[in-house]
Parts: structure tokens; C-alpha cells; sequence
């Protein structure tokens, strides 16, 4: 049973919730102003005659006054908030902390089951966190918008989409959609043993800083993967509609209770609707008793009816978040031919859960995983593709076998076997903090680097991947200067408190390298937080850390110092380059596409096999843009090579070797096979490179 909540501030919510003054409570009952103000003070409790008395005053039954995990008035109208216009005149034409991040499922899928992590309960147990697609139609998609009072809502899209800034625009692309297919798309996310939407309404807790503010981080544990407060704005980011329901069960009692605590919210533009300027969310609940927050939507303690209605039902009662994006979308996913789209989204789901929290995943004979995750898609509460539970072993074999060798403390001194580990040491310098940097010196962290030789399944391999925390991967990145020969290897990085030591210099890299991260949370480099909060040098740590981290590597796998520079080929991805080089002209402006990352093979006719990774600016038109592949050799010219086959693969789509990519979009990806016929050498004898050229067909030009 839940304990409930004190008496006073009980009787004080149910006295504002009915309207009702101390003195006119106090009259019914025939006792003194001053014995009702005692009960609400905490200084005395009725007797319990009057507990009766008190429980027909107040419309309930007496029940209800001695147990006090449920108000007296259990029926209020649920409606929405819209928070005024600031009273200055300005405007937000949309919620910035949501431009941050692509729409993307992989991206959502990432940060918020980081921020689950962030918010485990119990240390000796992992973090579940469900992923549950459903599509809605029929009359299942009408009883849901009743629910939601979707037909209060309608005035203000008209006039968000009226603005016609970019926020109303994804507004209007997804009510085109819902009207004329007849569906939406939901995306839950549940997570269990974590903390829960604790907190009061309006004050600090994890509550406020989901619901009601931006920027607003709240981590408390030194583990945390997450440090801007941007994450959860990718739930909004996803939302075609930009409406994102929650239902919480708390790890501690809010107002007396623990389940089903209900909120909603709406991300929208300013907006002018019936002569009432609106600045841009509003909110799903019932009115605010107290008289400071007049009319604002609170969150309430719905019923289970309420809350299967609003498809937010959970399963028992383990602490935890229920978070529902209403129009789900992915600006780029394209199902193939052997794919529906329910498939295509579910798989990048099952994808994007392995690739970053493989590790998390991960348990040792003693030590248990940090996380377990799942997905299932649904069709009106029906299973069309079955829960999915996301297995690392089968995306990553080499790398759970590294993790899991170290936590069995099973590491060997040097490869002999295809199955073992090798565990050694690098170090981190960490520099101290400005405040101290007079007075504290540098701590030197021993970071553990973990090698193994790839295995067969291994879609990628000969790479270096790091992490820290909580053990999500935060970047990967291809080793430097490794000699020709080096047989396929598997490396793991573990810095900070993903070591499994808690010394003060694991926790003061952790706190470097944390500060060291983007909002991204995907590369260790400048940041403005770690300009302003560590003493000068920290870039040069951070790059001597990866230099030895490089030369450790170098030694373990056991082939010497690393060949010179452009004498003959390295190991097969040594050949590839991300751009031409800047010899004799500018470097690439940061306003054009860039080649994140390039990865790929010499297959048995020769030809290149590409995987090819695009960064894009920010910008409101498409981009079509022509990648040509070109041999990097010493002298001369470049020698252009043909494309024998150019296929889309992420956030873009292929037109005549024309990579077509759609406004807004930040990442694409796509594959390419090169035509060996137009290989002036062989393909071991130069590197490859990839140049992007913009053009102006089939898009508006770069």
C-alpha cells in the first residue's frame, strides 16, 4: 500500500480544490478557525468523530480521510492550458532545444534511453526500456483524439500553421497526413526501474525539468551520459503534431501517491487565436486549485481506464516513465523492397539500441547489465511484429566479448586464441579546474583499452570505440597509423567510471570527459564548457590521449611502429580519406556538406565497397549534391572513378548518381560500389577519397 500523504497539506489541496475557506470548513464543523488552521499546520489531527464529520463535508467517505493517497473530488475536467503571450510583445516561433536534433527515430532511440539510464533506481538491477510502435485507425484512431480533446486543438493548429515559419510548416505536413490516411502513428517509450517523474509542480525536481522547462538538466549522478537538458527534446523533435503525453509511476510519493501521475504537452508557435495571443506550449490536465496558478493545466492522478484510453497503460507498478510522441516521424528512413515501413522503423529501432548501448547491455558473472530494451510494433493494440528483445551478442559479437572479459577479469597478456582479450592501460591527464588552478595539479586517470580480433559477424571492425559513464557509446573512430598487415580487431575504451573503478581520478576524468562532450554526446573536443571550466591545455590532453591511446594499440597488436606516411597502402581503410585535401586551396567552409565519416572494402573484383556518412548544415532548402570518388595518389592529378551502383541509405534518396537530400535534414548516408573498369591502378596500390559536389538538379541549388 502506498503511504499517504500528511493530513494538512492533504485537507489544504482538498479546501483550494473546492473553493472552500478555513473559517466556512470550520463553522460547518463547529469548531474554531484556530483548530482548523492547527490541522493544516501540523499541529494537531480532528479526533475521529470529526473525521466523519470532515468526510461528509467534504463529499467523500471517511475511507478516503484517513487513508489520503486519493483527492475528495476524484472528478475534475481535463482540459488544455495554453500559456500566454509574454507580455513584452516577443515571440518563440517554435521550441528551439528541439531544432537541436534531427528528426530521428535512431537519434530519439539514443537520448532517451541515456536519460533512462541516467535515472536507474536500483544499482543491482538494469533499466528496462520498451519501445512500442503502434498505428492507429478506425475507430481506435477516433476514440484516441477524444481523449486528447483534439477538437480543442484545432483553432490553434490552423493559426500555428498560418505563421508559416518552419515549426508550422512539419505542423502542417503532419495534420495533411493524418487527414488524408487516416492514421497515426504513435511511438511509446516505457522505461522501468528509474526514478519516475518526481517533484512538485512547478518547483525543482525531475517533474519541472521535463515538463516544464528547457535546459534544465537535473542529473544528480556523476555517471549521468546526459548534461544539457536537450535530450527529452527529441521526444517533441519526433512529433509530427509536437504533442508528447506522459504517464509516471514515482520511486517517491508526490502528494501521497505514486501511480499514474498524467500530464501532456504541446509544443507549438506563437499563435493569435480568437483575439488571444498564445507564446507556444500548453499543457493537458486539470485546473490548478491554488490561486497563484489560476487556469494553468496541472498533472493529474488519472484512473486505469484514463490512462488505456490514452494508450499509456504500464505494466505493474516498478517506477518509471511512460512517454508517447504522437505522430511519430523519421525524415528519413525509406523502407526497400523487402520492407514495409512498420519493418523498416522497428529494425532502426533494434539497430540504434545495439550500436549505442551494446555495452550497457553487457553483464559480467558479478556485475549485472545497466540495461535491457525491447521493441514491439502494434496496429490498434494488435501484435504485428512481436517484442523484440535487443540482443548485443548478435550486432556486436567481438565487442561483448571484449566488455565481458574484462568484467570476468579474464584478459590475456597477448592474442593467441580468436576468442581472447587483451586488457591494458592508458592514461589520461586531467587538468584542473580553473577555480584551482594555482592551487591543484593534473590527476592522471588510467583509462582501459580492450582488444580482440574481429569476429566474422562483425558488420564493421579495426576500430577504436569509446565511452565512459554509463557505457554508451560515444564515439568510434578508426585508430591512426596502423601498419600494413594488422589482422581485423575489435577495441573498446574504457574511460572514467566505465573502468568499474570509483577513485577520485576515474570520477575527475569522468567529469572532464563529460564536459568535453556537444549536446551530441558523440565526440570528446572543444566545448564551450570545457574552455570555461578547466585551465588552459585541455585540448592537448584530449589529443595525447588519443595519440596514446593509438601507440598502445600499435604495440598490442604486434606490428611495430606504423609505416610512414604515403608509403604504399595501410590497412584497407588507412586508404580512405573524408575530403580532398586543402592543399593549395581553402578548407571547406562549414556552409556545405561534409563527409562525416567513410568506411569500406576492396571486394574480389576490385571495386570499392563505400559506406558513406554526410554532415549538413542547417538550412531551409534541399540539398543535391554528386559525390564522385577519386584515387588519391602522390603527384598529378586525381583519377576519377565510375560508380557502378549508388544506393540511399539514410535521411536521402538516389537520382541518376544524384544524392537528393530534403530541407532540413542534418545526417544522410548512403552506399556505393565503384566501377573496377575505371580504375586506372589497381585498388591496393592509392587511397580513396570522396568529393562532394552541390548541384542544382532535382533540388534547389547549394
Amino acid at each position: 500500500m502506498q503511504d499517504g500523504e500528511d493530513f494538512g497539506p492533504w485537507l489544504a489541496r482538498q479546501l483550494k480544490r473546492q473553493n472552500l475557506k478555513q473559517v466556512d470548513l470550520a463553522n460547518r464543523l463547529g469548531v474554531t478557525r484556530a483548530a482548523v488552521s492547527a490541522w493544516i499546520a501540523g499541529r494537531a489531527q480532528p479526533r475521529p468523530e470529526m473525521m466523519k464529520k470532515l468526510a461528509l463535508e467534504l463529499g467523500t467517505d471517511i475511507a478516503t480521510v484517513l487513508d489520503r493517497t486519493t483527492d475528495a473530488d476524484t472528478v475534475r475536467p481535463i482540459a488544455w492550458y495554453h500559456r500566454p503571450a509574454h507580455a513584452d510583445g516577443g515571440r518563440e516561433f517554435g521550441n528551439a532545444a528541439a531544432f537541436a536534433f534531427d528528426a530521428d527515430l535512431a537519434v530519439l532511440a539514443r537520448e532517451v534511453t541515456q536519460n533512462s539510464l541516467d535515472e536507474r533506481l536500483d544499482a543491482t538491477q538494469p533499466v528496462r526500456v520498451r519501445f512500442t510502435l503502434q498505428e492507429l485507425n478506425g475507430e481506435h484512431l477516433r476514440s484516441f483524439l477524444d481523449a486528447i480533446r483534439w477538437q480543442e486543438l484545432q483553432s490553434h493548429y490552423r493559426a500555428a500553421v498560418a505563421s508559416g515559419q518552419k515549426a508550422g510548416k512539419a505542423l502542417a505536413a503532419g495534420l495533411r497526413d493524418l487527414d488524408e490516411t487516416g492514421t497515426l502513428l504513435l511511438l511509446r517509450v516505457d522505461d522501468y526501474n528509474a526514478s519516475g517523474l518526481t517533484g512538485p509542480e512547478y518547483g525543482d525536481g525531475r517533474y519541472a525539468a521535463v515538463v516544464r522547462r528547457q535546459l534544465d538538466s537535473h542529473k544528480n549522478s556523476s555517471k549521468a551520459g546526459g548534461s544539457y537538458g536537450l535530450g527529452k527534446a527529441t521526444l517533441w523533435a519526433a512529433s509530427r503534431l509536437g504533442m508528447v503525453l506522459m504517464n509516471s509511476t514515482l520511486s517517491t510519493p508526490h502528494e501521497g501517491r505514486t501511480e499514474r501521475r498524467v500530464i501532456g504537452r504541446l509544443d507549438l508557435p506563437w499563435r493569435e487565436v480568437d483575439g488571444h495571443a498564445c507564446a507556444g506550449p500548453a499543457w493537458l490536465g486539470e485546473p490548478d486549485p491554488e490561486v497563484e496558478y489560476e487556469g494553468v493545466s496541472r498533472s493529474w492522478w488519472a484512473d486505469e481506464e484514463t490512462v488505456s484510453t490514452l494508450k499509456l497503460t504500464r505494466d505493474g507498478t516498478a517506477p518509471g516513465t511512460s512517454f508517447l510522441v504522437l505522430g511519430a516521424h523519421d525524415a528519413g528512413i525509406e523502407a526497400d523492397a523487402h520492407q514495409t515501413p512498420h519493418q523498416a522503423l522497428h529494425d532502426k529501432l533494434v539497430d540504434a539500441l545495439a550500436d549505442n548501448f551494446w555495452a550497457a547491455m553487457t553483464s559480467g558473472r558479478d556485475i549485472p547489465a545497466l540495461l535491457e530494451a525491447s521493441v514491439v510494433t502494434l496496429i490498434n493494440d494488435t501484435v504485428l511484429i512481436p517484442e523484440q528483445r535487443v540482443d548485443p551478442r548478435t550486432r556486436h559479437p567481438a565487442l561483448t566479448r571484449a566488455l565481458r572479459a574484462h568484467m570476468n577479469r579474464e584478459t590475456v597478456p597477448q592474442l593467441t586464441g580468436l576468442d581472447e582479450v587483451i586488457s591494458t592501460r592508458v592514461p589520461l591527464t586531467v587538468p584542473p579546474l580553473r577555480t584551482q588552478a594555482r592551487s591543484g595539479g593534473a590527476a592522471i586517470h588510467e583509462a582501459v583499452l580492450l582488444v580482440t580480433p574481429a569476429d566474422g559477424a562483425d558488420q564493421q571492425h579495426s576500430r577504436i570505440v569509446c565511452m565512459r559513464g554509463s557505457r554508451m557509446t560515444i564515439t568510434t573512430r578508426r585508430p591512426q597509423d596502423i601498419g600494413m598487415g594488422a589482422e581485423p580487431f575489435q577495441a573498446v575504451l574504457l574511460a572514467g567510471l566505465a573502468t568499474g573503478e570509483e577513485s577520485e581520478e576515474a570520477a575527475r576524468a569522468e567529469a572532464f570527459l563529460r564536459a568535453a562532450e556537444p549536446p551530441e554526446h558523440d565526440r570528446w573536443g572543444k566545448t564551450e564548457e570545457l574552455a570555461s571550466t578547466y585551465a588552459r591545455g585541455s585540448l592537448t590532453r584530449l589529443k595525447d590521449f588519443r595519440v596514446a591511446t593509438d601507440a598502445r594499440l600499435r604495440e598490442l597488436i604486434g606490428h611495430g611502429p606504423a609505416a610512414p606516411k604515403n608509403e604504399g597502402p595501410e590497412l584497407l581503410r588507412g586508404l580512405l580519406r573524408l575530403d580532398a585535401p586543402a592543399t593549395g586551396r581553402a578548407r571547406r567552409a562549414e556552409s556545405h556538406p561534409t563527409v562525416a565519416a567513410l568506411e569500406g572494402e576492396v571486394d574480389e573484383s576490385g571495386a570499392w565497397n563505400l559506406r558513406i556518412r554526410l554532415r549538413l548544415p542547417q538550412r531551409d532548402d534541399p540539398w543535391s549534391i554528386t559525390p564522385v570518388a577519386k584515387f588519391d595518389v602522390r603527384s598529378g592529378s586525381r583519377p576519377v572513378l565510375a560508380w557502378a551502383a549508388l544506393t540511399a541509405s539514410e535521411n536521402c534518396r538516389i537520382v541518376d548518381d544524384v544524392v537528393l537530400i530534403d530541407a532540413g535534414v542534418r545526417h544522410a548516408a548512403f552506399t556505393g560500389t565503384t566501377a573496377p573498369d575505371s580504375h586506372p591502378v589497381s585498388s591496393m596500390l592509392a587511397g580513396i577519397m570522396i568529393d562532394l559536389q552541390t548541384t542544382s538538379r532535382g533540388a534547389a541549388p547549394a
